[in-house]
């Protein structure tokens, strides 16, 4: 099979651990792991988050003496594609001895009237407590909001439009490479009536991303990993409950939360309707047990739609 995988940004730096390189380089050893078991038996595409880590960039590029301004996001999110893209680079290269693995810094074409741009919403960076996080707000301009755990930074999420390398992705599947690329949802630019790009001020939702480009992939599955074994209705209540298996229409009405499991529950229902394929949703360490239906939330065709 053919299978792009989204990979949480959560899986290079969990949440409360400090953003050493090395902490990032001991937990990949982990993503290489559960990816080159689906690796040995089927073509793999990874796209991965970059939240955290463009977080962690945005407040060192605003607190460089250096700069006469902060680098922009669409920048800060390059940057990261070639960190992390060599870790994962560097991780299978060792888990799959022989293979041929690539990484590519991508571009994700976005409209530039975008409502999105209007409301902000997108998580990005380290938790904050109240008043540091509206100190910040008013010192570089940023919009804050609250999450489960506390303040964040929040920035414009543009839907993806396509994805500029999906030509070079493809010849370079084709070739037998595994592929890793589109992380954050690729560098959001915008094309003006010429065709000229321009880079954006926004990050694009990486599972929204990965669900395009395994569409235009022709992928037959897209596996959305995260750090929880499955998708629940009335999560985090006396009520939480499991999906195990459910139809697009079923899944939107779950309820998940949007700021969280929301957008991986959306990029599933749209490859599904999109493309009559399989998605599933579910824990890293359990990945090849999902892809042959042992764990995880599996979203599959409606065989009877309304």
């Amino acid at each position: 099979m053919r299978i792009v995988i989204a990979l949480g940004g959560n899986a290079l730096l969990h949440r409360g651990e400090h953003p050493d390189a090395e902490v990032q380089r001991a937990n990949i050893v982990r993503v290489a792991t559960a990816i080159a078991a689906l690796a040995h038996e089927h073509d793999i595409v990874m796209t991965y988050g970059n939240a955290p880590q463009v977080g962690l960039l945005a407040v060192e590029s605003a607190n460089d003496p250096g700069l006469s301004a902060p680098y922009p996001l669409d920048l800060l999110g390059a940057q990261t594609q070639g960190m992390i893209g060599s870790l994962l680079t560097c991780a299978l290269h060792d888990a799959l001895p022989g293979r041929r693995v690539a990484a590519l810094v991508t571009h994700t074409v976005v409209r530039a009237d975008d409502p999105a741009f209007d409301r902000p919403g997108l998580f990005v960076g380290p938790v904050y407590p109240q008043r540091l996080a509206m100190t910040l707000a008013a010192r570089y301009g940023w919009h804050v909001s609250r999450d489960a755990h506390g303040w964040r930074r929040v920035i414009p999420a543009p839907g993806p439009e396509r994805v500029l390398e999906t030509g070079t992705v493809r010849a370079l599947l084709d070739s037998g490479t595994v592929v890793v690329c589109a992380g954050g949802g690729g560098v959001p630019v915008v094309a003006d009536r010429a065709g000229a790009l321009r880079g954006v001020d926004a990050a694009v939702d990486k599972d929204l991303t990965a669900a395009l480009l395994a569409e235009d992939l022709e992928a037959d599955f897209l596996l959305i990993l995260t750090d929880v074994p499955n998708v629940y209705t009335d999560y985090g209540t006396p009520r939480q409950r499991p999906v195990l298996d459910a139809t697009p229409g079923e899944l939107r009405r779950a309820g998940c939360a949007e700021d969280t499991m929301g957008p991986k529950a959306e990029a599933a229902a749209r490859f599904v309707e999109r493309t009559g394929g399989l998605a599933a949703i579910g824990a890293l360490d359990a990945a090849y047990a999902i892809v042959h239906g042992r764990s995880g939330t599996l979203v599959r065709p409606d065989l009877y739609p309304v």
